[in-house]
């Protein structure tokens, strides 16, 4: 797993509130559709971004849950969504939700999926606290969609091997809907939201994963510090050249509770 330290969470915000990242919230946000009154919970919240975007569309009469296991992202999330005391942040995760059975109307996880043991038996407990009818929303990415152009492809595979290390599924998008139907939801759609890139932004997600990756395979013993540092710096000089391409496409599983 990534090791949230300062540095990396300083990244993280920096590009959780560019374009890139706006837009799969805006994808989910819209999916789940929350009206006034309603009560949801945001499954892996992170640093509340989302959490906050409920806050505002359920207000006062409503209330939103952001529930994550790092106390280092709760922080954050407590901080950012301090004016809003129909919000509560709660230590959990996705396959032990700290919420009573059947009291949520909505839930919605982003990106959080690919990281879990087990996805199914996660499934099932998003089925537990919602209600009859309740909206179930996850978005995340299919890493087989990733195109990211260099001149040393071999160099490359194994900086995005690496990579793989870091999450337990690289296919959720594909795998979810039966899941979703075997533990008795109706699929109602599948949303994809492709990023593509020609230029190297400072808040986009390419950015993001290259300090990421590189760090992570270094830490973790993939690749020789010298190669990590090469694999950027090439990225840059394409950049500087005209010559970047990145695409990743994330997808948003809507699914309703019987």
């Amino acid at each position: 797993m990534l090791k949230f330290d300062k540095e990396t969470l300083r990244l993280l915000d920096i590009v959780y509130q560019g374009a890139d990242v706006t837009r799969r919230r805006q994808v989910s946000f819209d999916a789940l559709r929350p009206t006034a009154g309603e009560t949801i919970v945001d499954i892996g919240c992170g640093s509340g971004l989302l959490t906050l975007e409920l806050a505002r569309a359920v207000g006062s009469g409503g209330r939103a849950i952001g529930v994550d296991p790092s106390s280092d992202m709760l922080g954050p999330a407590k901080k950012r969504c301090k004016e809003f005391d129909w919000v509560e942040t709660l230590i959990g995760t996705a396959n032990d939700l700290p919420i009573e059975t059947g009291t949520m109307d909505k839930a919605v996880s982003v990106q959080v999926f690919e990281y879990l043991d087990d996805i199914p038996g996660a499934i099932v407990e998003a089925g537990r606290v919602l209600k009859p009818g309740g909206r179930l929303v996850i978005g995340d990415i299919h890493l087989e969609s990733l195109v990211w152009f260099s001149e040393d492809q071999e160099r490359m595979d194994r900086m995005i091997a690496s990579w793989d290390h870091h999450f337990t599924q690289r296919d959720v998008p594909a795998i979810l809907p039966p899941i979703m139907r075997d533990a008795g939801f109706v699929v109602e759609g599948v949303t994809p939201l492709t990023t593509c890139d020609h230029t190297l932004k400072p808040d986009g997600l390419a950015t993001m994963m290259m300090q990421l990756m590189s760090r992570y395979a270094v830490d973790n013993n993939h690749v020789p510090a010298e190669e990590a540092a090469a694999w950027l710096e090439e990225q840059e000089v394409l950049a500087a050249e005209g010559r970047f391409f990145y695409a990743l496409t994330h997808f948003v599983v809507s699914a309703r509770k019987k």
